[in-house]
């Protein structure tokens, strides 16, 4: 199934849309075969996935995306926040590949932009894959408030009690530099990085999530203190169709500490619900 050339060809160096409020949104492109979106956590740049982008881009058109505030987007000190207006961020970069349809794959905030890309561009999303997250609202199961205080305190403590949520002690030390990639984008403004919070904070998708059409994966690791595996489960049971799988005794970054099953269940779901037709435009 042929791409324009413009998305065939690998683009490591970045390139960048214009959102509807002209804003300058980051992405790059890897890869070949269906176009497949990578959407990261809060506050983190597409850096998120480098160390399991490799295991789609031998298959998939990879397309990620610097959400609004991190990488080479825009810092969006004058712009609307919100996951919603993510959503329609990534609706713009695949307008400027000139890509009809293609898989999205969200975790953690990601995932909370994946469900409005879904809910509000239905014809625009392939296959669907949600992992670490939440649908918001009457959907949402808070973390324990005691576990997220720490982040509020002394850098260097906030940075080790976010390495405590992403993973375990053993892959904390045998993979140090992969941890390191969903820890945050340092390049943030400080307004960057609240508007981030609040943006998590405040979605709710919890009453547009049965309109789903999409064939829905919800992931989700069993030992996430930072999203608790309940949030998997509503989601999972408040999308028509879709299916959970969890992963025993992964934390936050389940698609690190469980690279290899991870990658391998979302890879079997995406060839299962193959795109139909051309995903040009």
């Amino acid at each position: 199934m042929g791409l324009p050339d413009a998305v065939t060809s690998m683009d490591t160096t970045g390139r960048h849309a214009t959102a509807p409020d002209g804003a300058r949104i980051g992405f790059d492109v890897e890869g070949d075969g269906e176009p497949l979106v990578l959407l990261a956590g809060q506050a983190n740049s597409r850096h998120w996935w480098d160390p399991v982008r490799d295991d789609f881009s031998a298959a998939y058109t990879t397309i990620a995306i610097d959400t609004l505030g991190t990488g080479t987007s825009d810092t969006g000190e004058h712009a609307e926040w919100g996951t919603r207006r993510f959503a329609r961020d990534v609706v713009a970069v695949l307008d400027e590949l000139g890509i009809a349809r293609a898989h999205v794959y969200g975790t953690s905030m990601g995932g909370r932009v994946a469900q409005w890309v879904a809910a509000d561009a239905p014809d625009r999303v392939g296959a669907l894959v949600l992992g670490c997250t939440t649908g918001g609202g009457a959907g949402a199961v808070p973390a324990d408030p005691d576990v997220l205080r720490p982040l509020a305190g002394d850098p260097d403590g906030a940075r080790r009690t976010l390495m405590d949520l992403m993973a375990g002690p053993h892959f904390q030390w045998s993979h140090p530099a992969s941890l390191s990639s969903v820890l945050g984008d340092d390049t943030m403004t400080p307004r960057a990085r609240r508007e981030h919070r609040r943006a998590s904070e405040r979605h709710d998708a919890w009453d547009v999530l049965p309109d789903v059409t999409a064939p829905t994966l919800v992931l989700h690791g069993t030992a996430d203190a930072f999203a608790p595996p309940g949030n998997g489960r509503l989601l999972a049971d408040r999308i028509p169709g879709a299916t959970l799988h969890l992963f025993e005794g992964a934390r936050h970054a389940y698609f690190l500490e469980r690279r290899a099953d991870a990658s391998a269940v979302v890879q079997d779901f995406l060839a299962a619900h193959p795109l139909c037709g051309d995903p040009r435009r």
